[in-house]
Protein backbone atom coordinates (compact mmCIF):
# COMPACT_ATOMS: atom_id res chain seq x y z
CA UNK A 1 0.00 0.00 0.00
CA UNK A 2 2.77 2.77 0.83
CA UNK A 3 4.82 2.56 -2.24
CA UNK A 4 1.36 2.76 -4.30
CA UNK A 5 0.39 5.77 -1.96
CA UNK A 6 3.73 6.78 -2.68
CA UNK A 7 3.56 6.41 -6.39
CA UNK A 8 0.29 8.20 -6.44
CA UNK A 9 0.93 11.46 -4.43
CA UNK A 10 3.89 12.05 -7.04
CA UNK A 11 2.01 11.38 -10.28
CA UNK A 12 -0.55 14.33 -8.51
CA UNK A 13 1.98 16.57 -7.26
CA UNK A 14 3.81 16.00 -11.07
CA UNK A 15 0.24 16.67 -12.88
CA UNK A 16 -0.06 19.89 -10.71
CA UNK A 17 3.26 21.20 -11.79
CA UNK A 18 2.71 20.05 -15.46
CA UNK A 19 -0.59 21.88 -15.61
CA UNK A 20 1.34 25.18 -13.96
CA UNK A 21 4.10 24.91 -16.21
CA UNK A 22 1.52 24.87 -19.16
CA UNK A 23 -0.53 27.56 -18.40
CA UNK A 24 3.22 29.54 -17.94
CA UNK A 25 4.13 28.22 -21.83
CA UNK A 26 0.84 29.63 -23.05
CA UNK A 27 0.82 33.08 -21.58
CA UNK A 28 4.45 33.24 -22.93
CA UNK A 29 3.53 31.53 -26.18
CA UNK A 30 0.32 34.17 -26.87
CA UNK A 31 2.50 37.47 -25.61
CA UNK A 32 5.77 36.34 -28.05
CA UNK A 33 2.75 35.95 -30.95
CA UNK A 34 1.63 39.50 -30.85
CA UNK A 35 5.47 40.47 -30.88
CA UNK A 36 7.46 39.37 -27.93
CA UNK A 37 7.41 41.01 -24.63
CA UNK A 38 10.04 43.84 -25.74
CA UNK A 39 7.50 44.91 -28.72
CA UNK A 40 4.66 44.98 -26.34
CA UNK A 41 6.29 46.80 -22.96
CA UNK A 42 7.88 49.41 -25.91
CA UNK A 43 4.23 50.69 -26.60
CA UNK A 44 3.64 53.39 -24.16
CA UNK A 45 0.55 55.04 -25.24
CA UNK A 46 -2.14 54.49 -27.90
CA UNK A 47 -5.04 56.10 -29.70
CA UNK A 48 -7.85 54.82 -31.49
CA UNK A 49 -11.49 55.68 -33.28
CA UNK A 50 -13.80 53.39 -34.87
CA UNK A 51 -17.32 52.09 -35.50
CA UNK A 52 -20.25 50.65 -33.24
CA UNK A 53 -22.63 48.96 -34.71
CA UNK A 54 -25.83 46.79 -33.07
CA UNK A 55 -28.51 46.40 -35.54
CA UNK A 56 -29.49 49.31 -36.59
CA UNK A 57 -27.81 51.89 -34.14
CA UNK A 58 -24.71 53.26 -35.28
CA UNK A 59 -22.31 55.21 -33.12
CA UNK A 60 -18.45 56.63 -33.40
CA UNK A 61 -16.15 55.38 -30.62
CA UNK A 62 -12.91 56.57 -29.24
CA UNK A 63 -10.04 55.56 -26.92
CA UNK A 64 -7.11 57.23 -25.80
CA UNK A 65 -4.47 54.81 -23.05
CA UNK A 66 -1.07 55.35 -21.45
CA UNK A 67 0.46 53.24 -19.27
CA UNK A 68 0.62 51.69 -16.78
CA UNK A 69 -3.73 52.75 -16.19
CA UNK A 70 -4.61 55.54 -17.67
CA UNK A 71 -7.85 55.33 -19.51
CA UNK A 72 -10.25 57.23 -21.65
CA UNK A 73 -13.01 55.90 -23.76
CA UNK A 74 -15.65 58.38 -26.23
CA UNK A 75 -19.03 57.36 -27.48
CA UNK A 76 -20.48 59.67 -29.93
CA UNK A 77 -24.01 59.72 -31.22
CA UNK A 78 -25.63 63.28 -33.37
CA UNK A 79 -23.16 65.35 -32.09
CA UNK A 80 -23.65 64.29 -28.57
CA UNK A 81 -20.22 62.17 -26.87
CA UNK A 82 -20.25 60.64 -23.49
CA UNK A 83 -17.02 60.42 -21.84
CA UNK A 84 -15.65 58.02 -19.00
CA UNK A 85 -11.91 58.27 -17.84
CA UNK A 86 -10.01 57.17 -15.54
CA UNK A 87 -7.01 59.02 -14.37
CA UNK A 88 -4.92 56.22 -12.36
CA UNK A 89 -7.08 57.37 -9.19
CA UNK A 90 -10.21 58.52 -9.92
CA UNK A 91 -12.79 57.15 -11.91
CA UNK A 92 -15.45 59.84 -13.70
CA UNK A 93 -17.74 60.42 -16.49
CA UNK A 94 -19.67 63.42 -18.52
CA UNK A 95 -23.14 61.62 -19.92
CA UNK A 96 -25.29 63.97 -22.19
CA UNK A 97 -27.04 61.24 -22.77
CA UNK A 98 -28.97 60.87 -18.86
CA UNK A 99 -29.34 64.65 -19.02
CA UNK A 100 -25.94 65.31 -16.90
CA UNK A 101 -23.28 67.69 -18.83
CA UNK A 102 -21.26 68.13 -15.91
CA UNK A 103 -18.90 65.68 -14.95
CA UNK A 104 -19.52 63.01 -12.22
CA UNK A 105 -17.74 60.76 -10.24
CA UNK A 106 -18.52 56.95 -11.25
CA UNK A 107 -19.91 54.36 -8.86
CA UNK A 108 -18.35 51.66 -7.64
CA UNK A 109 -19.15 49.19 -10.11
CA UNK A 110 -18.67 50.88 -13.38
CA UNK A 111 -15.47 52.12 -11.69
CA UNK A 112 -14.52 48.94 -11.28
CA UNK A 113 -14.93 47.75 -15.13
CA UNK A 114 -12.96 50.89 -16.24
CA UNK A 115 -10.02 50.01 -13.60
CA UNK A 116 -9.96 46.34 -15.48
CA UNK A 117 -10.09 48.06 -18.62
CA UNK A 118 -6.90 50.59 -17.99
CA UNK A 119 -4.91 48.21 -17.26
CA UNK A 120 -2.78 48.73 -20.43
CA UNK A 121 -0.64 46.16 -21.44
CA UNK A 122 -3.54 43.44 -19.78
CA UNK A 123 -3.72 41.35 -17.43
CA UNK A 124 -1.60 38.42 -18.83
CA UNK A 125 1.91 40.50 -18.26
CA UNK A 126 3.30 40.61 -15.61
CA UNK A 127 0.24 39.05 -14.05
CA UNK A 128 1.97 37.13 -10.85
CA UNK A 129 2.80 41.23 -9.81
CA UNK A 130 -0.22 42.34 -10.30
CA UNK A 131 -1.68 39.51 -8.00
CA UNK A 132 -3.44 37.51 -10.93
CA UNK A 133 -3.58 33.76 -10.93
CA UNK A 134 -3.83 31.67 -14.39
CA UNK A 135 -5.10 27.83 -14.88
CA UNK A 136 -4.80 26.05 -18.00
CA UNK A 137 -8.12 24.63 -18.52
CA UNK A 138 -7.27 21.87 -21.23
CA UNK A 139 -8.93 22.36 -24.43
CA UNK A 140 -12.03 23.54 -25.43
CA UNK A 141 -14.25 24.69 -28.74
CA UNK A 142 -15.50 28.09 -30.35
CA UNK A 143 -17.85 28.10 -32.66
CA UNK A 144 -16.44 24.45 -33.75
CA UNK A 145 -13.03 25.16 -33.55
CA UNK A 146 -10.62 23.78 -31.46
CA UNK A 147 -9.24 26.32 -28.55
CA UNK A 148 -6.72 26.47 -25.74
CA UNK A 149 -8.55 27.29 -22.39
CA UNK A 150 -6.92 29.75 -19.71
CA UNK A 151 -8.92 30.71 -16.77
CA UNK A 152 -7.64 34.12 -15.02
CA UNK A 153 -8.33 35.40 -11.86
CA UNK A 154 -8.34 38.63 -11.19
CA UNK A 155 -6.94 40.25 -7.99
CA UNK A 156 -10.21 41.36 -7.53
CA UNK A 157 -11.49 38.13 -7.96
CA UNK A 158 -13.50 38.82 -11.18
CA UNK A 159 -12.74 36.00 -14.09
CA UNK A 160 -11.58 36.21 -17.26
CA UNK A 161 -11.71 32.93 -19.50
CA UNK A 162 -9.45 33.61 -22.60
CA UNK A 163 -9.56 31.34 -25.48
CA UNK A 164 -6.44 30.56 -27.82
CA UNK A 165 -6.45 29.96 -31.13
CA UNK A 166 -4.27 26.45 -31.27
CA UNK A 167 -2.47 28.09 -34.82
CA UNK A 168 -1.93 31.87 -34.13
CA UNK A 169 -1.79 31.79 -30.35
CA UNK A 170 -3.83 34.71 -30.30
CA UNK A 171 -7.32 35.33 -27.98
CA UNK A 172 -10.64 35.00 -30.13
CA UNK A 173 -12.55 35.53 -27.63
CA UNK A 174 -13.00 36.51 -24.16
CA UNK A 175 -15.81 35.43 -21.51
CA UNK A 176 -15.49 38.03 -18.14
CA UNK A 177 -17.19 37.06 -15.00
CA UNK A 178 -18.13 39.36 -12.39
CA UNK A 179 -19.13 39.35 -8.91
CA UNK A 180 -21.81 42.18 -7.85
CA UNK A 181 -23.14 42.25 -4.70
CA UNK A 182 -23.27 38.46 -4.51
CA UNK A 183 -24.91 38.36 -8.34
CA UNK A 184 -22.82 36.92 -11.34
CA UNK A 185 -22.57 39.24 -14.18
CA UNK A 186 -21.08 37.48 -17.55
CA UNK A 187 -20.13 38.95 -20.70
CA UNK A 188 -18.22 37.61 -23.87
CA UNK A 189 -16.47 39.45 -26.43
CA UNK A 190 -14.94 38.14 -29.78
CA UNK A 191 -11.95 39.19 -31.37
CA UNK A 192 -10.74 39.01 -34.95
CA UNK A 193 -8.89 40.95 -37.76
CA UNK A 194 -5.54 41.41 -36.23
CA UNK A 195 -3.11 43.90 -37.12
CA UNK A 196 0.12 44.93 -36.44
CA UNK A 197 0.65 48.90 -34.77
CA UNK A 198 4.27 49.34 -34.04
CA UNK A 199 5.36 45.39 -34.02
CA UNK A 200 2.50 44.50 -31.99
CA UNK A 201 -0.79 42.25 -33.43
CA UNK A 202 -3.74 43.91 -32.10
CA UNK A 203 -7.71 43.33 -32.59
CA UNK A 204 -9.22 45.10 -35.12
CA UNK A 205 -13.07 43.91 -34.98
CA UNK A 206 -14.83 42.71 -31.54
CA UNK A 207 -18.65 41.87 -31.04
CA UNK A 208 -18.80 42.33 -27.37
CA UNK A 209 -22.18 41.75 -25.15
CA UNK A 210 -24.26 39.71 -22.46
CA UNK A 211 -23.48 36.21 -22.78
CA UNK A 212 -26.10 33.74 -24.15
CA UNK A 213 -27.54 37.30 -25.92
CA UNK A 214 -26.95 37.22 -29.73
CA UNK A 215 -27.55 40.89 -29.96
CA UNK A 216 -24.17 41.69 -29.74
CA UNK A 217 -22.69 45.11 -30.78
CA UNK A 218 -20.24 45.24 -33.21
CA UNK A 219 -16.90 47.50 -33.09
CA UNK A 220 -14.80 48.05 -35.97
CA UNK A 221 -11.38 49.88 -35.35
CA UNK A 222 -11.16 52.49 -38.74
CA UNK A 223 -7.57 53.97 -36.91
CA UNK A 224 -4.82 52.73 -34.45
CA UNK A 225 -1.59 55.06 -33.80
CA UNK A 226 1.00 53.76 -30.96
CA UNK A 227 3.26 56.40 -28.91
CA UNK A 228 1.83 59.42 -29.78
CA UNK A 229 2.09 62.32 -27.14
CA UNK A 230 -0.78 61.82 -24.65
CA UNK A 231 -0.54 64.49 -21.73
CA UNK A 232 -1.59 63.13 -18.45
CA UNK A 233 -4.42 66.25 -18.02
CA UNK A 234 -6.83 64.06 -20.46
CA UNK A 235 -7.76 61.89 -17.92
CA UNK A 236 -8.19 64.47 -15.27
CA UNK A 237 -11.75 64.96 -14.33
CA UNK A 238 -12.55 68.65 -15.47
CA UNK A 239 -14.23 71.00 -13.11
CA UNK A 240 -17.50 71.59 -12.94
CA UNK A 241 -18.57 75.22 -14.55
CA UNK A 242 -18.49 77.49 -12.07
CA UNK A 243 -21.78 79.31 -10.46
CA UNK A 244 -21.86 83.04 -11.75
CA UNK A 245 -21.50 85.28 -8.93
CA UNK A 246 -24.55 87.15 -7.86
CA UNK A 247 -24.38 91.00 -8.51
CA UNK A 248 -23.18 93.19 -5.34
CA UNK A 249 -22.34 96.28 -6.89
CA UNK A 250 -25.28 99.62 -6.51
CA UNK A 251 -26.62 100.39 -10.26
CA UNK A 252 -26.38 104.10 -11.12
CA UNK A 253 -29.52 105.34 -9.81
CA UNK A 254 -31.01 106.48 -13.40
CA UNK A 255 -30.88 102.61 -14.20
CA UNK A 256 -31.66 101.81 -10.73
CA UNK A 257 -35.13 103.29 -10.28
CA UNK A 258 -38.35 101.75 -12.09
CA UNK A 259 -36.53 99.31 -12.91
CA UNK A 260 -39.27 95.96 -14.08
CA UNK A 261 -38.45 92.42 -11.34
CA UNK A 262 -38.43 90.00 -13.66
CA UNK A 263 -41.43 87.51 -12.64
CA UNK A 264 -40.61 84.59 -10.64
CA UNK A 265 -37.40 86.34 -9.09
CA UNK A 266 -35.46 84.53 -6.46
CA UNK A 267 -32.48 85.45 -4.49
CA UNK A 268 -28.79 84.04 -5.47
CA UNK A 269 -28.16 81.15 -3.83
CA UNK A 270 -25.58 81.55 -0.54
CA UNK A 271 -22.23 80.39 -1.13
Amino acid sequence: MRPTLSIMLGLVCCAAFTTAQTADELVAKNLQAKGGIEKIKAIKTEKLSGKLQQGQFTAQVGQESKAPDLFRQTFTIQGMTQIQAYDGNVGWQISPFEGRKDPELLGEDDLRDLVEQADFYGPLVDYKEKGNTIEYLGHDSVDGDDVYKLKVTLKNSDVLNYYLDPDSMLEIRIEKIMYIRGAVQESVQDLGSYKQVNGVYFPFSMETGQKNNPNRAKISIESMQANIPIDDSEFKMPAAPATPSPQTHEEPPDQKKDQPKPPNAKKPPKK
